[in-house]
């Protein structure tokens, strides 16, 4: 099972295991962040891969091309619901010409201030071991990619108050890793 497949089966699991929430309408202003996880989002393949529109309610304006396959993520660990899409060629893992790129948003109600991203109590992409660092005009924890993630740079800050967005980048897209960040709108 290649990590593509791993990824998708975890949030399956997550998937089947919890009920899929969105913030209501008004739930900033009681106190719950307001998130563009969509009520209705639910995890699925698609070949070829679905573009720059592929995640509903999050614009990613720069997408390198050469992706054919394409996964939603939905899941719920911890308190924390994410949502996110992860792009590949469809290459081994293990491949170093493998490309990748997982951006995903996770609605964390704690999440105020980027250093708190190291206490985030997620499974899978933490941010143990990470620098800060500017990438795409923001202010992230940085590290490079490590077991699960595979290899390449993961890379995560928070967007606004309770609203946590990430994205891994396979080694042969770091070097637009740049762009990919400086793209991204909720």
């Amino acid at each position: 099972m290649n990590r593509f497949q791993q990824l998708a089966a975890l949030s399956a699991a997550a998937t089947i295991a919890t009920t899929m929430i969105a913030a209501p309408a008004g739930a900033q202003a009681a106190g719950r962040p307001s998130c563009p996880i969509p009520a209705n989002a639910k995890s699925r393949t698609d070949e070829p891969a679905k573009g720059y529109k592929a995640l509903k309610g999050v614009r990613l304006h720069y997408l390198p091309k050469g992706f054919t396959q394409g996964e939603v993520v939905v899941g719920k660990d911890n308190g924390i619901t994410e949502y996110g899409y992860v792009w590949s060629d469809g290459r081994d893992d293990v491949d170093m010409k493998h490309r990748s790129l997982w951006v995903r948003v996770m609605c964390w109600p704690e999440a105020r201030k980027l250093a708190q991203l190291k206490k985030m109590p997620v499974t899978l992409g933490t941010f143990a071991a990470t620098k800060t660092a500017k990438i795409g005009g923001r202010k992230v924890l940085t590290k490079v990619g490590d077991g699960a993630l595979g290899h390449g740079r993961y890379a995560g800050w928070v967007e606004r108050e309770g609203v946590v967005v990430t994205v891994m980048a396979s080694e042969p897209l770091v070097p637009h890793l740049d762009r990919i960040i400086r793209s991204i709108r909720l």
